[in-house]
C-alpha cells in the first residue's frame, strides 16, 4: 500500500444482511501451510516473485495457466495464475509482492501476495462459472506500475469481461477490513453477508488519503473493485517502517481473512454443495 497523508479512517459495523444459502463449496488450505507460505517473505522483490511462482506451482497451478508478464523498465514481471471457468467472464484477485526498503514488507504486502496461491487452491477442486485470475503485481510501491500496465494491456472487450477486481493489501494486523468508499457497494454487501454466514469479523475502514493500491488503475477504467486490508489509526505506523516484520502479523486474524476471502470467492462464483459447509473444509 503506497502511503500518503492520512485524512480519515472511519470504522463502521455493517448492518446490511443479505440472505445466502446455507451451503457453499470451497476447501480451506490448512493453517500451518498458509502460515509457512507467509514466512517465505525473505529476499528482494525479484526473489519474492520467484518464491510466489514456486508457491503457485506447489498449490497446483498448471504450467499452461501460470505466466509472467514482463513490465517495461521493471526488473520484476507481473505473475499471473489462471483458474479457467465455464465462462470467459473473470474475477481478478490481486496483491502486490514488492516492498519498500524499510522493514521486511511482510504486512505490506507479502501478507496479500502469499495468500493468492492458497485462495487459488481453495477453489481448485470444483467446476467454476467464472474464470478466476490471480495476479501478483510488481512495482505497486512506485505508483501501481504493474497493475497499470496489466490494465492497459487489455482490450476493451477483455476489460468488459472483468466482473470484479479484488485487491488484498496489508492484512493480518487485525481483523478483516474493507475500504467501503472505494469499493463496489454490491460486492461489499456480499462480503458482509458471507462474513455473517461464516461468523467471521468484518469492519469497514476507509483509508481515503492514506494509501492507494492496485485497485486504482482498474477503477479508472470503470471496473468494479473491492479492497480488503487491516489498517487502522492504531496500527498504521507499521507500514513503510522497520516495524513491518513477521511479528506484526496476528496469525489468527490473518487466517480468518483467508477463510473469509475463500468463502467470498465461492459465493461470487455461485458454488453450491451439500458436501462442505460455509466454514469450509481444511486440507
Amino acid at each position: 500500500m503506497r502511503r500518503g497523508l492520512l485524512t480519515a479512517i472511519v470504522l463502521v459495523h455493517f448492518s446490511l444482511a443479505l440472505h445466502l444459502p446455507a451451503q457453499v463449496r470451497f476447501e480451506l488450505v490448512k493453517s500451518e501451510i498458509v502460515q509457512a507460505r507467509l514466512a517465505r517473505y525473505r529476499g528482494n522483490d525479484r526473489e519474492r516473485e520467484a518464491t510466489l511462482f514456486r508457491t503457485f506451482v506447489e498449490a497446483g497451478c498448471a504450467a499452461e495457466h501460470l505466466s509472467e508478464q514482463p513490465v517495461p523498465k521493471r526488473k520484476g514481471p507481473n505473475l499471473i495464475c489462471v483458474l479457467p471457468g465455464d465462462s470467459p467472464n473473470e474475477i481478478i484477485v490481486g496483491a502486490h509482492f514488492d516492498h519498500v526498503s524499510d522493514g521486511s514488507g511482510v504486512v505490506d504486502n507479502w501478507s496479500g501476495a502469499s495468500l493468492l496461491p492458497s485462495l487459488f487452491q481453495s477453489l481448485l477442486g470444483s467446476r467454476h462459472k467464472y474464470t478466476f485470475v490471480f495476479v501478483g503485481f510488481t512495482s505497486e510501491e512506485e505508483g501501481e506500475i504493474g497493475s497499470d500496465f496489466y490494465v492497459k494491456s487489455l482490450s476493451g472487450s477483455e476489460l468488459s469481461q472483468i466482473k470484479l477486481m479484488i485487491t488484498i493489501d496489508s492484512i493480518g494486523l487485525g481483523p478483516t477490513e474493507v475500504w467501503v468508499s472505494r469499493s463496489d457497494r454490491k460486492a461489499v454487501g456480499l462480503l458482509n453477508a458471507t462474513a455473517q454466514l461464516m461468523k467471521l469479523p468484518l469492519f469497514g475502514v476507509n483509508v481515503d488519503g492514506f494509501g492507494e493500491s492496485d485497485e486504482e488503475p482498474f477503477i479508472k477504467r470503470g471496473v468494479r473493485t473491492i479492497t480488503v486490508h487491516s489498517v487502522t489509526n492504531e496500527n498504521k505506523r507499521v507500514l513503510h517502517s522497520e516495524l513491518d516484520t513477521l511479528s506484526a502479523i496476528k496469525f489468527s486474524d490473518y487466517y480468518d481473512t483467508y477463510r473469509l476471502l475463500a468463502g467470498f470467492l465461492a459465493e461470487l462464483d455461485g458454488q453450491r454443495s451439500t458436501e462442505s459447509s460455509a466454514s469450509g473444509e481444511a486440507h
